[in-house]
């Protein structure tokens, strides 16, 4: 298993940047797949991005293309996702999600990823 913990989020007027962190615990965590996603107030949770285990592969939503940039550093256990650009419509909870994998895959699907964190809040003010 892995624990998971985000952390990062916070309010910023649009136009701004915020960098998101999430710190994995347990298993090694290079086993990993990682994914982020959010969740606005009413709304399904959403594929923002994800990379893969050694991070040569990254994948984006294509309403953050060119403005998220999603990274890993094995060394510290830790996934980051820097939000440039942002809009209004960026507000939202932010998860992280951990799948083990062996092969390199784009997992994009809610129901691809087998653990998650606790969220943290972007609020993105106009």
């Amino acid at each position: 298993q892995v624990q998971l913990v985000e952390s990062g989020g916070g309010l910023v007027q649009a136009g701004g940047s915020l960098r998101l962190s999430c710190a994995a615990s347990g298993r090694p965590f290079s086993s990993y797949t990682m994914g982020w996603f959010r969740q606005a107030p009413g709304r399904e949770r959403v594929f923002v991005a994800m990379i893969s285990r050694t991070g040569g592969t990254t994948y984006y939503a294509d309403s953050v293309k060119g403005r998220f940039t999603i990274s890993r550093d094995n060394a510290k256990n830790t996934v980051y996702l820097q939000m440039n650009t942002l809009n209004v419509e960026d507000t939202a909870a932010y998860y992280c999600a951990a799948k083990a994998t062996v092969r390199v895959a784009t997992l994009s699907r809610s129901s691809d990823y087998d653990y998650w964190g606790q969220g943290t809040q972007v609020t993105v003010s106009s």
